[in-house]
């Protein structure tokens, strides 16, 4: 594996790639995704895991797959992007080098449960350049891929990478803010441009605070896009001192709900795998692994919020996405009577079906003075059975269900509405529902 180099042509190269990414602009055309789950669930992939081959802007590009060994084409899957580091490969990402197994996927993929998707793309000339957005449309074309082939949760979509993959992450988190969830970036800054830039996405930057390549305050710049972007408390993050060998993280407050940003500084150089404790670096005694894990967890069985046309620019008339899945319909809401005073209403859609399941949405709507909670009830049909759910706190007996409001959506104006969502199995169907104020 290509281990920290401080050597003069390193240094140059990330330079000249910053004053190009600075002074250059790229055109890149946001596009918008459903949550829930893909075309591919159902079906018998034909994709295997490997390194592959795409053609994508006109030009061969390779990436390597990883799927589950107890892949299950029911079940949504998380999709994680690795990206490696300028003179680096997608096969140091997707091994761990000499590493190992455990720094696979920056560590991701051993502490995956066997629930991740992975794809580790290979950059032209070993970098990000992104020359008028090939790097983008590369994994544009990969996620539309595999999510028209194996079953992916789109909620849960990331792109993470260090030094040169940092910075193509980040550029993922500009101009593709409705479809990744979330974004890690290592080491990074500016190189592979920031079209866009105006969204949303939760991230977590990891930086050393004397790193003698990509100097931290580049980290500290591309971060505070995203502060700004998720409406976070602007701060000033303590960071350990030279000499200290720990780590200080900060959690970001008063950020939109579902959009996060986290800051992790360590007392080290330019690395993706800093130790506490010492000056080395290992992939297999970093505490970063652990941590992104966490951070990544917390979005677990949660829809994305940049799924939401407000949340989300409508892209421009001449954008040429590539193909995605296309969502049925809404169902007609489930019958409902006009809500009176402190009641509310609810009504339901299925967003995606699939062979053998479907993702359901429910809207919840007060009524004309304000909620302060609620519960919605159904009975669910023959052979249908909720599997997972977010956004709401779920209570069963037999085909009777209850869901209650959890503690960030149950307080609701007079008329605002908010909604919750549930994978389940069996054949969609539209419910009669019951809304009850708390």
């Amino acid at each position: 594996m290509t281990r920290t180099t401080s050597s003069s042509r390193h240094r140059w190269l990330l330079s000249s790639l910053l004053t190009l990414a600075l002074t250059g602009a790229v055109l890149l055309v946001p596009r918008l995704a459903e949550a829930g789950p893909t075309a591919g669930c159902g079906r018998t992939p034909t994709l295997t895991s490997g390194t592959r081959s795409i053609q994508s802007g006109g030009q061969n590009r390779t990436y390597i797959l990883s799927i589950p060994s107890t892949y299950n084409n029911t079940r949504p899957y998380r999709l994680i992007f690795g990206l490696h580091w300028l003179n680096g490969t997608a096969n140091d990402v997707a091994t761990g080098g000499s590493d190992g197994a455990a720094w696979a996927f920056y560590g991701q993929k051993q502490l995956s449960n066997d629930g991740t998707i992975f794809v580790a793309p290979q950059g032209i000339s070993n970098g990000w350049a992104n020359t008028n957005g090939r790097d983008v449309t590369l994994i544009d074309d990969l996620v539309s891929l595999v999510q028209g082939d194996l079953c992916v949760d789109t909620a849960q979509v990331y792109a993470m990478g260090w030094s040169y993959g940092g910075a193509m992450s980040y550029a993922l988190a500009c101009a593709r803010p409705a479809v990744f969830r979330a974004v890690v970036v290592y080491s990074g800054a500016n190189l592979s441009g920031c079209s866009g830039g105006t969204q949303p996405v939760a991230y977590f930057g990891i930086h050393g605070t004397h790193d003698s390549v990509l100097n931290i305050s580049q980290g500290r710049s591309i971060r505070d896009t995203f502060v700004r972007n998720n409406g976070c408390t602007a701060q000033s993050p303590r960071e350990p001192a030279q000499g200290s060998l720990t780590h200080i993280t900060t959690l970001y407050s008063g950020c939109r709900s579902g959009y996060p940003v986290q800051w992790a500084a360590f007392d080290g150089d330019h690395a993706p795998h800093p130790v506490d404790g010492s000056t080395a670096t290992s992939g297999t005694r970093t505490w970063t692994s652990a941590a992104v894990n966490t951070f990544l967890a917390q979005f677990a069985g949660t829809p994305s919020p940049s799924a939401s046309p407000s949340a989300s620019p409508s892209p421009s008339a001449s954008a040429s996405p590539s193909p995605r899945p296309s969502s049925p319909a809404p169902s007609s809401p489930a019958p409902s009577s006009p809500a009176p005073g402190g009641a509310c209403s609810a009504s339901y859609r299925t967003v995606n079906p699939w062979p053998g399941g479907f993702q359901g949405e429910v809207t919840v709507t007060a009524g004309s003075a304000p909620l302060t909670g609620w519960s919605v009830s159904w009975t669910l049909s023959s052979g249908q059975s909720i599997t997972q759910l977010w956004s709401g706190t779920l209570s069963t007996s037999g085909q009777s269900v209850t869901v209650r409001n959890v503690s960030y959506n149950g307080s609701l104006s007079a008329g605002g509405s908010t909604t919750f969502g549930f994978l389940a199995g069996g054949t969609p169907s539209t419910p009669t529902l019951t809304c009850s104020a708390a």
